[in-house]
């Protein structure tokens, strides 16, 4: 009986399991499988769409304020190529002391002289959409012939408006018209550590294929004086990291916002200033330059023909002690010439100058380096501080020209 229960449990449960198969394979196909060809279409349907949406972010995420700074400016700078005419002497390899041979073949000892074509090649960036450029003055010193390569190949030959060795400036002029130009920043106004970028020609390179070279770095330093160099005055220098080299120099040295803040000059390496960077780059301020532009527009040179009309010696403690003056540090006026700026200004013999400019004087080295070894012209003014019978007295001297008295 047991066995007989058992057997007709399991045809039962047998018959429920099959009818749950038979009602299964007999749903409608209301949702088919995919096919090969359907997941083909879905995929290239959607592709594109997912593939511009990733390149739109990437584009996006390229362009930043370095890129659309070089944008801005780059299309203003330009390849400066000068030819130079030097004149090349030869020593004679000759160097005997006997007067009969130097009577009878003189012309084994004579030195050979001859003119001999240089090209050099430096940077510049344009100013005004009518085709005034600034370049370095060491640039263009000694050309016989400047031009001017744009990005793009198009050349035109320049002539020099007006030079400033002292501040190593040049202004240059090109006949063209609506030309892309270059915007100033304020030099007076930089952060240190913000990002500057440095465009020109290192090495000739722009002649490759009519492009500028691009280096980003930051402003390392600021108000870097150097004093005399060869000739220039170099005050107030910008320092910066971006890659500066030779070529690049009178190239514009530019913010993140696109506007030119100096222009890249020279670079220090460990030994002495030579071609190779090392990192350590400089470059004159904007504000320093602008202010000279009109003038070489006008006069084609900046006039430091200028007078003072003092003659000052230094402080020992025998004159300090002499005047009541409780220091060494100042120089003593002991000369003013009649009607000069200084004694319009209202200097008085024995009045001891503390200050010059705000800076102060320890010795007539000072004032030298103050009024005669910077970018001072005609009609600048001077302020001075000076130390009279126990008071501090300020003077406004005008510099005027020496030529007129």
């Amino acid at each position: 009986m047991r066995t007989f229960t058992r057997t007709v449990i399991l045809i039962l449960i047998g018959f429920c399991i099959g009818l749950l198969f038979y009602s299964l394979l007999r749903q409608p196909d209301s949702l088919p499988l995919p096919t090969v060809d359907s997941l083909m279409a879905t995929q290239v349907v959607g592709a594109p769409q997912s593939l511009d949406n990733a390149n739109q972010q990437i584009t996006t995420s390229r362009v930043n304020s370095i890129t659309q700074a070089v944008a801005k400016v780059s299309p203003a700078v330009v390849s400066v190529n000068v030819l130079q005419l030097r004149q090349i002497v030869e020593h004679s390899p000759f160097n005997s002391r006997d007067p009969f041979l130097r009577e009878f073949f003189p012309e084994f000892f004579k030195d050979r002289r001859y003119q001999q074509e240089i090209q050099e090649i430096g940077s510049g960036f344009i100013i005004s959409s009518n085709g005034y450029i600034l370049t370095n003055h060491h640039v263009v010193q000694d050309a016989n012939k400047i031009v001017i390569t744009m990005p793009g190949g198009k050349k035109a030959d320049a002539k020099i408006i007006g030079t400033d060795p002292t501040t190593d400036i040049a202004l240059l002029k090109i006949e063209m018209e609506n030309l892309p130009y270059a915007r100033f920043g304020n030099s007076d106004e930089i952060i240190l550590g913000e990002w500057v970028i440095a465009i020109g020609n290192p090495f000739g390179l722009f002649e490759i294929n009519n492009r500028n070279t691009v280096t980003v770095g930051v402003v390392s330093a600021v108000d870097r004086d150097f004093g005399e160099m060869e000739g220039r005055i170099y005050q107030d220098m910008i320092q910066t990291d971006a890659s500066i080299n030779r070529g690049n120099s009178g190239g514009p040295l530019c913010n993140a916002l696109g506007e030119v803040i100096g222009m890249n000059t020279f670079i220090y390496t460990g030994s002495q200033y030579s071609d190779g960077s090392v990192g350590i780059g400089f470059a004159i301020p904007i504000n320093r330059i602008s202010r000279l532009i009109e003038d070489l527009k006008k006069y084609h040179k900046i006039d430091r023909d200028f007078w003072v009309g003092i003659k000052i010696q230094n402080i020992d403690n025998v004159i300090a002690k002499k005047m009541g003056f409780n220091s060494t540090n100042g120089v003593l006026v002991h000369y003013i010439d009649q009607g000069s700026p200084a004694e319009k200004a209202g200097m008085h013999l024995g009045d001891i100058i503390t200050e010059i400019d705000d800076t102060k004087i320890t010795s007539d080295k000072d004032v030298f380096e103050i009024i005669y070894s910077s970018d001072l012209r005609v009609g600048d003014h001077l302020s001075f501080k000076i130390w009279r019978d126990g008071e501090q007295i300020k003077l406004d001297l005008i510099l005027v020209s020496l030529k007129n008295n």
